[in-house]
């Protein structure tokens, strides 16, 4: 499937939902795909992509920045501190603000370069073991700390729903949690649900196979 193929469903769907096309924003997943195929991407005028690893992210786009105005790069991975100045030297949005640790130091060296990147909470809706994220009874409490005891502006909610379960669901109590938070954003929906994740009010979806294809396999 073609990219323009992926605008023309985001389009429906956006319409479907009584929704302006300009209120999803597509994040174009790049992580582990081969070069060539990002360059195609590349040629075609998008410029939003998602990097799930900050050392593959590095050799893809630092490069890059300069030469490529508009160019936004979200981190929808998980972060480790030990790699927090090279993220926040990369990218434009983290998507996966997952723990206290990451939080307070997130918070230091945000402070220190005077900049933020947009921050998404991710939330793990299941509370499944192997999974990053908030469980929902504590997500409350760490949206607070962030706000009021560390100065971090959490922008949203992020959620990768378990692969067993209709997303639905899911993203309808994601929406449930953000409004109650009071946060704009919900980055939600992939290549298999992207749709779905609209009509409950995304604005971000994370779109990867079903723009470039299959990923290679990580090395």
């Amino acid at each position: 499937m073609t990219l323009a193929a992926i605008e023309t469903r985001i389009a429906a769907a956006c319409v479907a939902a009584g929704r302006p096309r300009q209120a999803v924003t597509l994040v174009a997943v790049s992580k582990e795909q081969p070069e060539e195929k990002v360059a195609a991407v590349l040629d075609s005028g998008w410029r939003i992509y998602g990097e799930n690893r900050v050392q593959e992210a590095e050799g893809r786009w630092a490069a890059r920045r300069a030469a490529l105005r508009g160019l936004e790069l979200h981190l929808i991975g998980p972060l480790q501190t030990n790699k927090l100045a090279r993220a926040l030297d990369l990218f434009d949005a983290v998507h996966s603000l997952d723990r206290d640790s990451l939080a307070t130091r997130l918070a230091r060296a945000v402070q220190a370069r005077g900049a933020c990147p947009t921050l998404f909470v991710q939330v793990n809706l299941a509370a499944e073991p192997q999974k990053a994220g908030v469980r929902p009874e504590d997500l409350d409490a760490f949206v607070d700390a962030c706000r009021r005891t560390l100065d971090l502006p959490i922008f949203g909610l992020m959620c990768i729903p378990p692969v067993e379960d209709e997303p639905g669901p899911h993203f309808a109590r994601l929406a449930e949690l953000a409004a109650r938070l009071d946060l704009a954003g919900l980055s939600m929906g992939m290549s298999d649900d992207f749709e779905t994740a609209i009509a409950h009010g995304a604005t971000h979806i994370r779109v990867g196979s079903a723009i470039f294809g299959s990923r290679q396999a990580a090395g």
